[in-house]
């Protein structure tokens, strides 16, 4: 009895181990990371690239940066193994995309969203000195109306 579960568990028990495994950052990896977050006011780790997102969630963090006009630095997960992993490491956050303001975590897609509905993200890269393309817009919105 005892050889059949060893037979029979111990492969669903080492498969489990493997799945579950997971290899954390290395030291190399942290400091590559740390420098691109501390030298750039805005950093997006996506899957794909800006003219070519790879998931809808990254896609809609680059809507949001172009509706804003925001210039940032952008690194594609999938193209480096240790950099996709690194980075939920380093912030703690499981998924990707992450984007990065003067070197603080910010969030993800759906935090993005938020802060972008809620007038929050023009605030937040006003503080970095990035003036938002939307207030602009407005500023010279009224501007417009009164030459008519």
């Amino acid at each position: 009895m005892n050889n059949l579960l060893r037979r029979n568990l111990l492969p669903i028990y080492n498969n489990a181990i493997k799945l579950t495994y997971r290899p954390f950052a290395d030291a190399a990896t942290k400091e590559k990371i740390d420098k691109i977050v501390k030298n750039n006011k805005v950093v997006v780790f996506m899957k794909g690239v800006p003219d070519a997102p790879r998931c809808g969630f990254s896609n809609a963090v680059v809507q949001i940066m172009r509706m804003h006009a925001v210039p940032y630095d952008s690194h594609d997960v999938l193209a480096d193994e240790n950099i996709r992993q690194g980075i939920k490491d380093y912030s703690n956050w499981p998924t990707i995309p992450q984007v990065f303001i003067n070197g603080e975590f910010v969030g993800g897609c759906d935090i993005m969203l938020q802060m972008h509905q809620s007038g929050e993200l023009v605030e937040e890269l006003k503080k970095v000195g990035i003036k938002s393309a939307l207030l602009t817009a407005a500023e010279e919105s009224p501007k417009s109306e009164e030459k008519k």
